[in-house]
């Protein structure tokens, strides 16, 4: 597969802009080399690069695209409002419409608030937290990634140890652990911040445990303090009500963002009447926030999310998905570990602490035209049909050969 034109422009990229490619698409976060630098065009489930090269898109945007590029509906609804008008001095009335749509859909929620970004309101239901406690600690889990912010963000650039000072990481699904820290800081407990699983990159997700999600909630309510459920990655695409209602959970606030708006700019915190006031206090704002396009076409997303019933699609689609490739992988002798819900897998090559082979499946796979990620959960889209699903498996089926499997 020739990426050329992806390269070339990475170059051009790479004199102008820190990294050429920043963040979590860079290119050294997969394959360098073996997989596409940037993107010109998507459509349902699949996605076109700058060499004209088209991929099956297992990612999705990491995240966002839970009914496909371009899905006519939304692209309809943002169209009508962004053609009246952008970024005005007050917002529109969509705000509260998409404020009240979120009040009707989560059952806890009791009020909403709106941002552009995940890492926006999940440092936002922090400082609101603190702001309800009056206390410094924020409990956390290792590994889990909430956004790009000083105290949460997985680099290592530009932190001073005071940015975590108050922050304290516990394993997952660790529960002696957590009751020893809400122990050691007892008082101090501003708020537990977690997400419904744990999908940690380089590593196999892990669904929690009854005992876990029990203990979360009774520490929490035991020791007065608010439990934030970083719902981004998951949110209404586990269910149409917000992934607490799956695993349990009792969260004094959530966060959604992803699958939120179908690939439009847009997040979203919602929490309980106790917390209101406290919560009118934590200045939050930005000049492109009340942007009508991206309400409009979150309030589209939510109306097919639950008139399609898509996250029972997505779980039908991704196991279809994964237990066919982990079939393949097995008559290839080339095993593969499926872990995380099928909406949201994660597979990689048995036996590969280093995940050299995983990089490897993963190169063939674009090569192929199927584009999956290394060491990042992947997501089921619902512009997946089984014809999709059978095309991408014909083709990782060529890939796991191409990887070392037998022919």
């Amino acid at each position: 597969m020739n990426f050329t034109a992806s390269q070339a422009l990475f170059r051009r990229a790479a004199a102008v802009i820190p990294g050429g490619i920043y963040g979590h698409t860079t290119p050294a976060a997969t394959v360098p080399g073996a997989v596409p630098y940037f993107a010109a065009e998507g459509f349902g489930c699949r996605y076109r690069d700058v060499d004209g090269n088209t991929f099956i898109d297992f990612m999705g945007g990491y995240g966002p695209m839970v009914l496909g590029y371009r899905h006519p509906e939304v692209e309809a609804a943002a169209d009508a409002a962004r053609a009246r008008g952008a970024a005005f001095n007050q917002p529109t009335p969509l705000l509260v419409e998409l404020a009240e749509k979120l009040v009707g859909r989560v059952d806890f929620a009791d009020w909403a608030v709106f941002a552009k970004n995940g890492a926006d309101l999940t440092t936002w239901a922090v400082m609101v937290a603190r702001e309800v406690t009056r206390r410094p600690k924020i409990l956390k889990i290792a590994g889990a990634y909430h956004g790009t912010h000083a105290w949460c963000t997985p680099g290592h650039g530009g932190l001073i140890p005071e940015d975590r000072a108050h922050l304290h990481e516990f394993p997952f699904n660790d529960v002696a652990a957590l009751e020893a820290l809400f122990a050691r800081h007892r008082g101090q407990v501003a708020g537990l911040i977690l997400t419904p699983f744990h999908h940690p990159a380089f590593a196999d997700s892990v669904l929690p445990s009854p005992g876990f999600v029990a203990a979360c909630n009774r520490l929490c309510r035991e020791h007065g303090a608010l439990q934030i459920l970083d719902d981004v990655r998951c949110g209404f695409r586990l269910t149409t009500n917000g992934s607490h209602t799956l695993y349990g959970y009792a969260p004094d606030l959530a966060v959604y963002c992803k699958a939120l708006a179908n690939g439009h700019p847009i997040s979203a915190a919602a929490g309980r009447a106790a917390h209101q006031v406290a919560a009118s206090r934590v200045f939050l704002t930005g000049s492109y926030w009340n942007d009508p396009a991206p309400m409009a076409a979150a309030l589209a997303t939510l109306d097919i999310v639950e008139r399609d019933r898509v996250p029972e699609r997505l779980e039908r689609t991704g196991s279809r998905f994964v237990e066919g490739f982990l079939a393949l992988g097995e008559r290839r002798g080339l095993p593969l570990v499926a872990s995380g819900p099928a909406a949201m897998p994660y597979l990689r090559v048995k036996d590969d602490p280093s995940f050299l082979r995983t990089q490897r499946l993963c190169a063939a796979a674009v090569a192929e035209g199927v584009f999956l990620h290394p060491h990042h959960n992947w997501f089921i889209s619902a512009a997946m049909t089984d014809a999709d699903i059978d095309d991408a498996l014909h083709r990782l089926d060529r890939a796991l050969v191409a990887a070392g499997g037998r022919a």
